[in-house]
């Protein structure tokens, strides 16, 4: 079986500020923000939603099919996932543009402050989403809007249950087009500031998300993750990581996961559960698509 994972390829840009954000910037001086970090570590990887859930999804015996957008630089992320054993039939190449660049800056209490240029992700929508005897499942994350748009009412069309995981897009849409697309998915995947928002946007509790899915996923980061399931919460412990070094990309490693669970026919709590395992052994690594896995040691 395979996943279409809908979302940005991207180049990130990651640095460390040895400090705390809230300790630089005046609560009382937020109209005239004017602030600098200094940033002595700095590294460039590959990443964007549908590349880091990809690689996931394939370090656990998944089968990928990112649909996404490259630029003219963008040669480079298309052989790697190549090399990834990762399809690419469904990756396009857009030339007069640059692919999608994320500059994250993260400090010492793993708060981050991203920057992000869409590039190319902008014409995702050009790739269409069609029936397949080989894919039983998609995801949207967060892509270019028409593209959201677009690939979730394409999915619907074609029969293929989705995860509506709205990330760091979710602003991109009103009340009325967030209660769409949730009426679309099958489950719906946010972290808590995002289930926040999506409840404020909606006029709906998680209680009355989860009856219109099939489950609601709430990560808790450290607290472990909230699976609600016809207006019932569960509470998903949290596994400790060895080390805390990198935060970015762990929100996807834990989708990956969530949907090698659900293309088992797992229960959410199960999901969840090693999502959650999952997520720590990204943090420990830096970069979003650098860890590795022991599939024994995870039981799988």
């Amino acid at each position: 079986m395979a996943a279409i994972i809908c979302g940005s390829l991207a180049f990130d840009t990651i640095m460390t500020f040895e400090g705390r954000f809230a300790e630089q910037i005046l609560p009382d001086q937020l109209h005239i923000l004017n602030i600098s970090f200094l940033v002595p570590a700095l590294r460039r990887d590959f990443g964007g939603c549908a590349g880091n859930i990809a690689y996931g999804l394939k370090l656990l015996g998944g089968n990928p099919l990112p649909m996404a957008t490259v630029g003219s630089d963008g040669l480079d992320y298309i052989a790697r996932l190549r090399a990834q054993g990762i399809s690419t039939e469904f990756v396009r190449e857009v030339g007069d543009t640059y692919t999608a660049q994320c500059f994250i800056t993260t400090d010492m209490a793993n708060n981050q402050i991203t920057a992000f240029h869409p590039g190319a992700m902008q014409q995702a929508h050009l790739t269409k989403i069609a029936p397949r005897s080989d894919v039983r499942l998609g995801i949207i994350s967060p892509d270019g809007r028409d593209a959201m748009l677009q690939h979730a009412e394409q999915f619907k069309a074609a029969g293929i249950p989705f995860v509506f995981d709205p990330g760091q897009g979710l602003p991109m849409f009103d009340g009325k087009e967030l209660a769409h697309f949730v009426e679309l998915a099958a489950w719906v995947t946010v972290n808590d500031y995002e289930g926040k928002m999506l409840s404020d946007r909606t006029g709906w509790s998680s209680a009355e998300l989860s009856r219109r899915v099939q489950g609601l996923i709430v990560t808790l980061g450290a607290e472990g993750s909230e699976v609600w399931v016809d207006g019932e919460k569960t509470l998903v412990p949290p596994v400790k990581a060895s080390a805390v070094v990198d935060p970015t990309g762990c929100g996807d490693a834990y989708r990956g996961a969530l949907l090698y669970g659900l293309e088992q026919g797992w229960s959410l709590a199960r999901c969840a559960a090693l999502g959650n395992r999952i997520g720590a052994l990204k943090i420990a690594q830096r970069g979003p698509q650098n860890y590795t896995l022991d599939l024994k040691e995870i039981g799988l």
